[in-house]
């Protein structure tokens, strides 16, 4: 064994200096250069070498000069004395080696400093602000939403952080997002799934979180070992997170909620997106009232408490305020009850959840108000028959969708499925809980041809929904094939001069503007939902189970319904008038639909009107309909 000198121990204490870093290399060069500047003032001081014609000088002085010929190489130019030039010499030549070698370390310090700085890894130092895991095509609107959200706020943050690289996230958000308001955005690049990665945006400080599911085989895993390293970091905060994060397939929701518990909400996009296609579906203009519900501009939903409601009716609760809507009722547990009975006292303790423009504007009403009842009409009552369904196109979301609408539809009913894709048919012959009312058939056509559509009958069909193959292509050549579908069917419309009801699922919001032109009665944009979606839940912590209800087949959902079954429409009426004929029925009126106004609407809801003032009095015409909460 070879035995280690003093000199091997030096080199090897040298060796982890200089792989210190640049500090440590600019504290050598201090070493050399204090070792340069003390010998040469000792060895003049000792010696007595002087310039020509000066003083000996001392050991202080001789430093001093030494300093500054180090320093600065034009200052040995004044010395005269061939024995004083020779140690100016000296002292120069080795502190131009100490500064050109300084300056070097300190240029590659500085651009290794900027590499990293590139790299986003330093940690944030924000505190109040929004932190966004991963990176999706949703993650523009969810940006766009908490600008529009965050327009009140001091000085908002939005910190993201995405296995991507820092300065191509920025460059697409500047590309994307026209106007950041006052919101500013930090992005850093690292993995959301590992624990030190997720302590640099800083979440002990954070406001709220969402976390995306991004594009790979295991969004799912993804997101909850996210929420997972959140949750369970042995260094994190006291006060509860809130945590918005979107998982795709449902059969992973309990092992998210269990990873998450009461500090996350979930949103299960595949199953929201669904949902509102089928109810959309069925009745034209539905997807515009849960846009107008879920965005942040225009009215929203809040849950706020009021005190001067205990011990009013909730029927009583919602004829009291006029420029807001009560829909329903959070209780002390936390539980969120939408369209309790009429006659439910409100609790102390309890918040109201209501409709409004801005949370400032709930107030209760001051004037009294006048009810119409001799319009009001009374309850009609429909039986609904079988219905023919159409479904152009497959992804991933048939499956739900073929189930959700086997929830609605009256005995008898049936559903026809076209795609391009052949796989599909294992898809629908593995669909296990379709009710008994609803068959179901399937073909394998090129649904952008015109001949396949003519051979289906389309005209004879009730409904017509048409998806997006978002499983085959990207979001662009996907709405591409959808739009290529819609304007064979209006070719179809009017060759046989007729209306077919037509429900699209768009993926790109962007795209939504040129599917106009193919006059369809309703777009879904799933993308655009998801992200409003988990930008209202960010916000409010209540949003999950708010939807999960007005979502729920044994909830209160939305509907939209004849204004004429409600109340005679031969003289203007105000909203105070028409909650009093849903509340007749134990329901809650949310707004109205003008279908004659759709195409002269700047905000394109299709005339859909949401939280109207109740004072002002309206003239409906009989195409027209009202927005109802209802459980039936």
């Amino acid at each position: 064994m070879k035995t280690i000198t003093w000199r091997d121990r030096a080199r090897y204490q040298f060796d982890k200096s200089m792989a210190a870093g640049p500090i440590a290399l600019i504290g050598w060069l201090a070493v050399i250069s204090l070792v340069v500047i003390l010998v040469a003032g000792l060895f003049l001081a000792l010696t007595g070498i002087k310039p020509d014609g000066g003083e000996p000088v001392s050991f202080i002085e001789g430093a001093w000069e030494s300093l500054m010929r180090t320093m600065d190489a034009g200052t040995m130019g004044g010395d005269v004395g061939w024995s004083f030039r020779g140690v100016s010499l000296a002292v120069t030549v080795a502190g131009i080696f100490v500064f050109s070698a300084l300056i070097g370390v300190l240029s590659s310090g500085l651009d290794e400093k900027l590499d990293e700085l590139r790299k986003g890894r330093s940690h944030v130092l924000e505190k109040d602000h929004t932190i966004i895991f991963n990176w999706s095509p949703s993650i523009f609107d969810v940006i766009s939403e908490l600008v529009i959200a965050n327009q009140s706020r001091r000085n908002p943050r939005i910190v993201i952080m995405a296995s991507k690289d820092k300065v191509e996230m920025e460059d697409e958000i500047a590309d994307k997002i026209a106007d950041l308001g006052n919101t500013r955005i930090i992005c850093r690049s690292g993995d959301p799934t590992d624990l030190y990665d997720v302590n640099i945006v800083n979440p002990q400080a954070s406001r709220s979180i969402i976390v995306l599911s991004p594009e790979s085989d295991y969004a799912d895993s993804q997101v909850i070992k996210t929420v997972l390293a959140l949750v369970n970091d042995p260094d994190r905060r006291k006060e509860p997170y809130r945590i918005a994060a979107e998982i795709r397939d449902a059969k992973n929701a309990e092992v998210a909620r269990i990873v998450g518990g009461s500090e996350l909400q979930l949103v299960l996009a595949d199953e929201l997106i669904s949902r509102i296609v089928v109810s959309s579906s069925r009745q034209a203009g539905l997807s515009a009232v849960y846009t107008e519900l879920l965005d942040f501009d225009g009215s929203e939903i809040y849950a706020v408490e009021q005190p001067a409601l205990t011990g009013k009716s909730f029927g009583n609760a919602v004829m009291a305020y006029d420029t807001s809507t009560l829909i329903g009722i959070c209780d002390t547990d936390g539980v969120v009850h939408l369209n309790p009975p009429t006659n439910r006292i409100m609790l102390a303790g309890e918040r109201a959840i209501l409709i409004a423009e801005d949370d400032a504007t709930i107030k209760l009403r001051t004037a009294e108000f006048e009810v119409d009842r001799e319009i009001v009409r009374p309850r009609v009552n429909r039986e609904p028959g079988p219905e023919s369904t159409l479904l152009l196109g497959w992804n991933r979301r048939g499956p739900i969708i073929t189930q959700e609408l086997s929830r609605y539809v009256a005995p008898g009913s049936e559903l026809m499925i076209a795609a391009d894709t052949p796989e599909f048919e294992a898809d629908v012959a593995k669909l296990q809980f379709i009710k008994e009312n609803l068959s179901v058939r399937c073909t394998v056509i090129d649904t952008s041809n015109r001949a396949a559509l003519d051979a289906l009958d389309v005209p004879a069909y009730d409904h017509v929904l048409v998806l997006g193959y978002s499983d085959h292509m990207a979001a662009q050549p996907a709405d591409t094939a959808t739009l290529v579908t819609l304007l064979q069917l209006r070719k179809i419309a009017d060759a046989a001069n007729q209306h077919i009801g037509i429900v699209s699922e768009m993926i790109d919001v962007r795209n939504r503007n040129l599917a106009a032109v193919t006059r369809a009665d309703d777009f879904v944009v799933s993308n655009k939902l998801v992200s409003l979606m988990l930008a209202q839940a960010s916000e409010n912590e209540l949003m999950a189970q708010i939807f999960d209800e007005l979502l729920d087949e044994d909830g209160s959902e939305i509907y939209m319904r004849p204004v004429t079954d409600y109340i005679a429409i031969d003289r203007p009426v105000n909203f105070y008038t028409v909650n009093l004929a849903a509340l007749i029925r134990g329901e809650v009126a949310l707004g109205y639909s003008h279908a004659k106004r759709a195409g002269h609407d700047p905000r394109n809801m299709g005339g859909v009107v949401v939280n109207p003032a109740k004072s002002e009095k309206v003239t409906f015409d009989p195409s027209d309909r009202l927005i109802i909460l209802s459980r039936t």
